[in-house]
């Protein structure tokens, strides 16, 4: 098969893209490289044993032309796993053009490239739970020492009204209805995937975004970690390569799936409450991790988990790392690329 994976050079993208190489997949990887780490990945990428495979476009999905001219360079693309675009509310808050152009703009030059493909036959678009807004209306209590829904055991169905808050909300969701319409107006074998907290190597996690993998790397990095409101806010998270099996059964299954929206997180099977992460680092560094506190931030929910019966009926997928394996599995990346993280 032939891939195209935008973004490519990203947390989600090189794990993707090393693991399609991995299995004999020749690949285009499309990434602008201006996120932090990217460069790293794919010389990461450029050194696996089967780079051969792998074709690396430096380019601009804002860009049309750019986007245009890598399906007109690749005919033969088969399948699109598209994950490029900014990924933090606090940057869409500062910079709302440039976050629009690169989520809701981006997608679109993307989908107009791929419906013009002569075969392809999947294209995945990464969405967020970030579609489902605020859930103001969903009653939360305290269990257990953290903060649970009292009435979506399950978490947040597909079917839960949207509600765009923040301009991130905004141009993700405008791009998530995107891919699902063009699956009804042109046929184009699209799905949109609700992706929650996914955590695992390579991620480069930052304050405002990836606060698993940010947590794992101020622990074992000596920096100041910051836990704002009381910390038992309560998120379902996903190991990467959980995600990465859900990809693979989406391609293998885009007939039954495409025009569709599916959650993939790790479910109530695998919440963890903000605080929680540094209850397993702490003891694999041997000693306690301070931490500092702060208000709450403004839109932060207490609960979000998402329900993945869709994904279960209509993938056949379930998660299969568990939080403590997975966050294990983080933490001996983190320390033995501890030199990545020592600057800046």
């Amino acid at each position: 098969m032939k891939l195209l994976v935008t973004g490519g050079a990203g947390f989600i993208g090189c794990n993707a893209v090393a693991r399609a190489l991995g299995r004999g997949d020749e690949v285009v990887c499309l990434d602008n490289l201006s996120r932090r780490g990217a460069d790293a990945n794919l010389a990461w990428l450029k050194a696996h044993p089967n780079a051969t495979a792998l074709h690396v476009r430096v380019a601009d999905i804002r860009v049309q032309a750019e986007v245009e001219a890598t399906f007109r360079d690749h005919p033969d693309i088969e399948a699109v796993i598209h994950l490029a675009g900014q990924v933090a509310v606090t940057t869409s808050v500062l910079d709302p053009r440039g976050d629009f152009e690169a989520n809701a703009l981006g997608t679109l030059n993307v989908l107009e490239a791929a419906r013009r493909a002569p075969r392809l036959r999947a294209l995945l678009y990464a969405s967020t739970n970030k579609v489902y807004g605020g859930l103001e209306q969903v009653g939360v209590e305290m269990r257990d020492g953290r903060y649970a829904f009292r009435d979506l055991p399950a978490g947040v169905p597909e079917t839960y009204p949207l509600d765009f808050h923040s301009p991130y909300g905004c141009s993700k969701g405008a791009a998530d209805q995107y891919a699902i319409d063009y699956a009804r107006i042109y046929g184009l074998p699209s799905v949109s995937l609700r992706q929650s907290c996914i955590y695992g190597p390579r991620q480069l996690g930052v304050e405002d975004q990836g606060w698993v993998a940010w947590f794992t790397i101020a622990a074992v990095t000596g920096r100041p970690i910051t836990i704002f409101g009381d910390g038992r806010q309560v998120r379902d998270v996903l190991y990467v390569d959980d995600l990465l099996d859900a990809y693979d059964a989406a391609i293998a299954r885009i007939d039954a799936v495409k025009g569709t929206a599916i959650n993939l997180g790790g479910g109530p099977e695998n919440v963890l409450a903000i605080s929680e992460v540094l209850d397993h680092v702490g003891p694999r560094l041997g000693r306690d991790v301070p931490t500092d506190h702060a208000e709450w931030r403004p839109g932060d929910q207490r609960v979000f988990v998402a329900d993945i019966t869709r994904a279960r009926d209509l993938l056949g997928w379930t998660p299969r790392v568990s939080v403590a394996s997975g966050i294990g599995r983080l933490f001996d990346w983190v320390v033995a690329n501890k030199d990545r993280f020592t600057s800046g």
